[in-house]
């Protein structure tokens, strides 16, 4: 019960918040006297009186990623279903898998004028296009009607658009990346599992201790998933405000911070501490040394804590920590973020008959509770965290949320915003890279190229 109930709320995370608000009906007031700053734009002043809707069911077109393989698909599903039986309101659900080709037919919606009314989607470089043609509204301007809107969420977490700094999605969960651990392993190396104060350098000694004994410390293929190493060691020569930018030069901070990081990869390689066969095991193959009791530690998103409790009997033999940091990274600074969110359209805003049913629908799909459901132990941008019942979790994922709770910074990916082709240098080089076939500031050099060429 407990593993199938864990792996359905797949990604564990929830951040320990201060309790200030509640979520919001999102009944519009009869009303408005929220007052403009001089410096709005056009597409923001106060609107002039809108015609009052009829008050007869209103059908929405809406779009979202909840399909296939998404573990929230059923959710979804479950939620609208529920929605249109206490509204007696409608929706045409245009959703599909988050592919490229979904991204694309979105974009070309949106070009063709026939866009969704709602849409559930990426909130950073995807959504530019639209966000870039007025085509969304931001929250900001919602709630200059629907002062309540979404005012159960942090605003600072809301993910803003690259594009003015302004929030226009209210995002549902996220992700994390930490350091899953096979107990057995560190306990029959003789090992204390690395915890909140573990710096670096201590753990290059664990590691060390491991494999004396016999075992693989860190469970990873540099042939086919290098990614989480790449993101972790160079984080270790940044901070959380500072990472999540790309370098302009192999010379700048940024650059040498990826040089110092992807070398600190290699002398993992060095040492001796990943799978003999890295260079050319798959991502699998390195996850099966890690169930199996061979390896101690694997770098993985909060989406594995249902892949470990699918794969194992034992889930108490596991459990999820930080991964050491040094310099000025705080161990507990992590990696993660909440990359999607609740979007209304320009053309069902304008629409009277629509705009207040939008609001409904997305007020309804962010409250408490069903962010709670979504969500799970994952990230979330609520402002009093999800509401969890810790006794039908596992240990892992209980371990999951005690992780983020003492967290002391988060940063997104960085990796997130380097095209797959400009990757190539780096994470397929990546053996080169560690055997010395290849210079690092090369492979770094060759990768920002690729960056700037596709600008």
């Amino acid at each position: 019960m407990k593993r199938m109930l864990a792996m359905v709320l797949t990604g564990v995370m929830v951040f320990s918040l201060t309790a200030c608000g509640n979520s919001s009906s999102g009944t519009a007031p009869a009303s408005n006297n929220n007052t403009e700053s001089s410096d709005m734009s056009a597409s923001e002043e106060a609107p002039a009186e809108k015609e009052e809707p009829s008050g007869d069911p209103v059908t929405l077109n809406v779009t979202t990623t909840y399909a296939g393989e998404d573990t929230n698909a059923a959710n979804y599903q479950d939620a609208i279903a529920a929605w249109q039986e206490e509204t007696g309101n409608t929706i045409n659900d245009a959703s599909g898998s988050s592919t490229e080709t979904f991204k694309a037919r979105v974009i070309s919606d949106f070009e063709m004028g026939s866009e969704p009314d709602v849409l559930f989607y990426f909130n950073g470089v995807d959504s530019n296009p639209f966000v870039e043609a007025g085509k969304v509204v931001s929250i900001d301007e919602i709630r200059q009607t629907y002062p309540e809107y979404a005012t159960n969420m942090k605003d600072g977490m809301l993910g803003a658009s690259p594009v003015d700094g302004k929030n226009y999605s209210v995002p549902v969960n996220g992700y994390w990346e930490g350091l899953f651990v096979n107990k057995a392993v560190c306990e029959a190396a003789g090992v204390e599992i690395p915890g909140a104060d573990t710096t670096w350098d201590e753990f290059m000694e664990i590691c060390q201790k491991i494999k004396d004994a016999g075992y693989t410390p860190i469970a990873a293929s540099f042939a086919e998933i290098p990614h989480y190493w790449f993101e972790f060691c160079i984080y270790n020569y940044l901070t959380p405000a500072t990472h999540n930018v790309v370098p302009g030069s192999v010379d700048d901070e940024h650059g040498k911070a990826w040089v110092d990081g992807i070398g600190d990869m290699k002398l993992l390689y060095e040492n001796g501490f990943l799978p003999e066969n890295t260079l050319s095991a798959t991502d699998g193959e390195t996850f099966q040394l890690f169930i199996d009791g061979k390896a101690a530690f694997l770098i993985d998103g909060s989406w594995k804590v249902g892949g470990i409790e699918g794969a194992t009997d034992e889930i108490d033999n596991f459990t999820v920590t930080y991964i050491p940091g040094k310099n000025d990274r705080k161990t507990t600074d992590i990696i993660g973020g909440l990359s999607s969110g609740w979007y209304i359209t320009r053309k069902a805003w304008d629409d009277p008959e629509k705009q207040k049913t939008c609001v409904d629908l997305i007020s309804y799909m962010t409250s408490d509770e069903m962010v709670s459901k979504f969500a799970s132990v994952s990230a979330t941008a609520l402002t009093n965290g999800t509401q969890v019942d810790e006794s039908q979790l596992s240990s892992l994922a209980v371990a999951g949320l005690d992780f983020v709770k003492g967290a002391t910074g988060m940063t997104g990916a960085v990796q997130d915003q380097v095209t797959q082709e400009a990757r190539v240098p780096v994470f397929n080089g990546m053996p080169d890279i560690v055997t010395g076939k290849k210079d690092i500031s090369t492979a770094v050099e060759e990768l920002l190229g690729l960056v700037e060429a596709g600008k």
